[in-house]
């Protein structure tokens, strides 16, 4: 088999759910990284379970709602190398859900120590500082973005 020289990303899915002008976020805790930080529902993709599949699992394992893969959008896509984690490069790929089924709720209270629905036109400092730079992008209108 032949080698090759290649990134190996970490991939991620992200799923934007809004409603009244507000997206839905969890606020991390009991977690190995940025505790008390607000994120939205998202995770690490599972081996061979593609982006979409991944953003539809995560919704419902975080925050309880149930997402037709047909029922959300591709929004962005982000690469992003941190500082904090010197070894490690992301593929993140955020999507927007147009409709969902239940009320959210804190579905990993292990994970989550509340959920919120925050303002998007006027976010607190408490959101990743990588997602606020995603969610930057968002705003703009862009569909591409990288952080080094």
């Amino acid at each position: 088999m032949k080698q090759y020289n290649t990134a190996r990303p970490y991939s991620a899915a992200y799923v934007l759910i809004e409603r009244d002008g507000k997206y839905l976020f969890v606020r991390r805790a009991n977690t190995a990284w940025m505790n008390g930080y607000y994120g939205l529902p998202a995770g690490k993709v599972e081996k061979f379970e593609g982006f979409r599949a991944a953003a539809v699992r995560e919704a419902k394992e975080e925050v309880g709602v149930i997402i037709q893969p047909e029922d959300i959008e591709f929004v962005l896509a982000f690469w992003r190398h941190e500082e904090d984690e010197p070894d490690m490069e992301w593929c993140d790929i955020v999507f927007r859900a147009k409709v969902w089924e239940g009320e959210p709720y804190n579905a990993e209270p292990h994970m989550h120590d509340e959920i919120a629905w925050l303002p998007k036109a006027n976010l607190p400092d408490t959101i990743v500082p990588s997602l606020h730079v995603m969610l930057d992008h968002i705003a703009k209108g862009k569909t591409y973005g990288e952080l080094n």
